[in-house]
């Protein structure tokens, strides 16, 4: 692809099992701090009870939001969007307002028609499905929310924040699975690269703690039912992984064409230098034991930004904690970094913040943005053993990275056989 014009993320926002925005998301991460909790703790668990659901569930934690979205929207509103709906839109106003583009413009409003959303979801609105399901067969046709499917639809987080900030561009919602949120990054830094829009909002949602997705993942034994401590069971990379801890929460990135960027005066966070996607073709489930698919993803990211695997000091692993996925994307950092790939700093957010599907690749995103940005690359938890299989530098504590010029990488698979992989470089 011709790559006419450069692209920059100029704002960060976040809500996520860690914390209800940036700072504490980030010191969270840093810290070190896990957010799966006890689902019986949560005050989902309750109405869950009082239906007569979940009381049999084999899996019994995930990693809940730090903060309830009705706290921060207002009430009204906030009944008038799903779950996934709330986390995007709180995300995306922080995002917003950090890239200073809340108040007047200096250089100018912004033209809607120039400004562009691309909000991605694995799952989409599926509170709200099942809840009206079952006010249907409870109460009857007639009680089914006229609302439901404005916000059961997948498109419903995207089109809630083109209305939040004036968006006439293209507003976009990728459904790749837990590849999702890394593709809209991918397609937002498109958009821009191609004229189609000077600004774009882009990133990932998923409110899918219910116990019928959690049923369903623990019975194609993808989740961890391991009895411990639930701050101790997302643990990718150890030997004693047994599958990945559900999340829940928001990423967002305002993408911005740099000479945009710079007119205004913005602060500049990175440089969206590359983007890689491609499809395994292999399992509608399982990941491809080689790893091509994923390996093609990484090696397209660094051809479209003209990077020397030298480059990379950093990658935001996808690593879920599942035996197989973990092994076949440290094979495919050593099939695309050669010699190079055990010098990188590698880490996996997800031993915290439990895997948010389609909202991971979008947090992890910010996450790689700010271990550029400040030179630190947030540890892996609980990794006390080692698999022998992965040949790689695993933080296990926070770490410093280069100064200089550095590339970080965030990498996303997903069910169907999703790819994608977006190199972000360092700014002075």
């Amino acid at each position: 692809m011709t790559r006419t014009r450069r692209v920059v993320v100029t704002g960060l926002g976040t809500t996520s099992p860690l914390g209800g925005d940036v700072t504490d998301t980030w010191d969270g991460l840093v810290a070190g701090r896990s957010g799966v909790r006890r689902l019986a703790d949560s005050a989902a668990f309750a109405s869950w009870a009082d239906a007569g659901i979940g009381a049999d569930l084999p899996v019994g934690i995930a990693a809940t939001a730090a903060v309830e979205p009705t706290e921060v929207l207002e009430r009204v509103r906030a009944r008038r969007l799903d779950r996934s709906s709330q986390f995007a839109l709180i995300a995306a106003i922080e995002a917003w307002r950090d890239a200073g583009l809340d108040g007047p413009q200096e250089a100018g409003e912004l033209d809607g028609e120039r400004v562009g959303v691309a909000m991605a979801s694995g799952i989409g609105g599926v509170q709200t499905l099942l809840s009206n399901y079952d006010t249907l067969r409870a109460k009857g046709a007639r009680r089914v929310s006229p609302l439901s499917v404005p916000m059961l639809m997948a498109n419903a987080p995207a089109a809630t924040i083109s209305l939040q900030i004036g968006a006439r561009a293209a507003v976009n919602t990728p459904v790749s699975a837990c590849a999702s949120g890394n593709e809209a990054i991918a397609l937002a830094t498109d958009q821009i690269r191609l004229g189609r829009a000077d600004v774009v909002v882009a990133g990932g949602t998923e409110a899918a703690i219910h116990p019928l997705p959690i049923a369903a993942f623990a019975n194609m034994m993808a989740l961890s039912k391991n009895p411990a401590d639930p701050t101790t069971v997302s643990r990718p990379w150890d030997t004693a992984r047994d599958g990945f801890v559900l999340g829940e929460g928001a990423g967002a990135l305002v993408l911005e064409s740099e000479e945009h960027a710079l007119a205004r005066g913005a602060r500049i966070y990175a440089v969206v230098l590359g983007t890689g996607i491609t499809a395994d073709s292999h399992d509608i489930a399982q990941p491809d034991p080689e790893g091509r698919g994923g390996t093609r993803a990484i090696r397209r990211a660094l051809e479209d930004g003209d990077i020397d695997p030298a480059d990379v000091a950093h990658v935001n692993a996808h690593a879920t904690s599942t035996p197989l996925g973990d092994v076949a994307e440290a094979g495919m950092l050593h099939a695309t970094l050669g010699g190079h790939a055990t010098d990188v700093v590698v880490t996996s957010t997800k031993s915290m913040t439990g895997h948010l599907l389609g909202g991971a690749g979008a947090v992890e995103g910010v996450a790689t943005v700010l271990a550029l940005h400040h030179r630190l690359s947030p540890p892996t938890i609980n990794l006390d053993d080692q698999d022998p299989a992965v040949e790689l530098d695993i933080a296990t504590k926070a770490r410093d990275l280069p100064h200089g010029d550095i590339v970080g990488l965030n990498n996303s698979f997903g069910f169907g056989g999703a790819n994608v992989a977006v190199a972000f470089g360092s700014v002075r």
